[in-house]
């Protein structure tokens, strides 16, 4: 035990000398010149759209501008989009892959296997498991910039997408060609996407994401070192070591169902903010999600126990704006906003929409709960 205890600080000074130098590899490999290439931007979209079965492992950060007005319930997704995460990867595919969360301080690892996930908590010797769900939270995997690029680049109209002014940059080494995503809805908060992509494996390899009229990403995620072979199933799979502690993941699905259940009996409309409605399964008539792509907008009954709560937060944000139609906040790109009609349920609307659009979705929400 005394070995293990002088170890520790060692263990961890030595994460924290990793952290710093891979976080400060970007600035450096950037100055070196990378080479163009002459491929239209919908062949560089189909060849990423084609990569999600490439197999790759490395090291890859996120940094986030977004300083989110949310309470403590939802404080580790503003982490996730408002400080630097430093994350280890090893993908065999969409349905099999390990993401470690690495900070001078400890791991986290997400496990993904057909069945769902673990979460391997290695201070705390926790085990979670998980499983897929309709609508689910964001968590660490969902911002490497392979898979995100793809899901922003997924639904974008041809004529969205354009090969960036600067047509290559260096990015972990690997010379990437750029593609930019400029949405076209009047709704959307989000200026642009740039997605830089290595011509060879389609992989997305950085992604940033521009609010409209910034210079500066409210969100930058990209690969700091990278390599383009399939990881060992064995560096993947897991299993809780005897002595951890195993707990069950809430089921989101379930909690959605249980929130619809004790929801108003209203029927939302089928567009807010000039926005189309989507369909999900499994998700209750009072929750509703617009939009495509890039530009989403969600509108979710909010119980009275939570309402303060979340009022208290966005009003403690110097930007806020309070008027009859209720509290709206930007954070870069991300709107949000608590809705109380004066007879009828509270509800939060939040999205990659304007202020703008938030108040005219609140308008013809009112008048339906109301």
């Amino acid at each position: 035990m005394a070995a293990r205890g002088h170890g520790a600080p060692a263990r961890w000074a030595a994460v924290g000398l990793l952290v710093a130098v891979l976080v400060a590899l970007p600035s450096l490999v950037a100055a070196l010149p990378a080479d163009d290439a002459d491929v239209p931007a919908a062949e560089l979209r189909a060849a990423v759209l084609a990569s999600a079965d490439v197999g790759f492992s490395g090291y890859a950060v996120s940094a986030g501008g977004l300083a989110l007005p949310v309470s403590e319930r939802l404080t580790d997704v503003a982490d996730l989009f408002s400080d630097r995460t430093l994350v280890r990867v090893w993908w065999r595919g969409p349905a099999e892959h390990r993401v470690d969360v690495v900070t001078a301080a400890g791991e986290t690892g997400v496990h993904r296997d057909p069945g769902g996930t673990w979460t391997w908590d290695f201070e705390s010797r926790t085990a979670t498991r998980g499983t897929a769900a309709s609508l689910a939270l964001p968590t660490p995997p969902d911002l490497l910039p392979a898979a995100l690029g793809r899901r922003l680049l997924s639904e974008a109209a041809d004529g969205e997408v354009t090969r960036t002014r600067t047509g290559a940059r260096r990015v972990a080494g690997r010379d990437a060609l750029g593609l930019r995503l400029v949405p076209a809805e009047p709704a959307a908060s989000v200026g642009r996407v740039d997605v830089w992509v290595d011509p060879a494996s389609g992989l997305p390899l950085q992604v940033e994401v521009f609010a409209e009229g910034a210079d500066r990403p409210a969100l930058d995620t990209r690969f700091l070192d990278l390599d383009l072979a399939v990881p060992p199933a064995e560096v993947v799979a897991f299993a809780p070591p005897p002595d951890a502690t195993l707990l069950t993941a809430p089921d989101t699905d379930e909690l959605i169902a249980d929130a619809g259940e004790r929801a108003p009996d209203v029927e939302l409309p089928g567009g807010l903010a000039g926005l189309p409605r989507r369909t999900f399964g499994g998700v209750p008539d009072a929750v509703g999600v617009y939009g495509r792509g890039v530009t989403l907008l969600a509108a979710a009954p909010v119980p009275g126990r939570l309402a303060g709560g979340l009022r208290e937060a966005l009003t403690a944000s110097p930007d806020a704006v309070t008027d009859e139609l209720g509290t709206r906040v930007a954070a870069g790109p991300l709107g949000l906003m608590l809705v109380e009609p004066a007879d009828g349920p509270a509800y939060v609307l939040t999205g990659t929409v304007t202020l703008d659009a938030l108040a005219d979705a609140a308008r013809r929400l009112s008048g339906v709960v109301a």
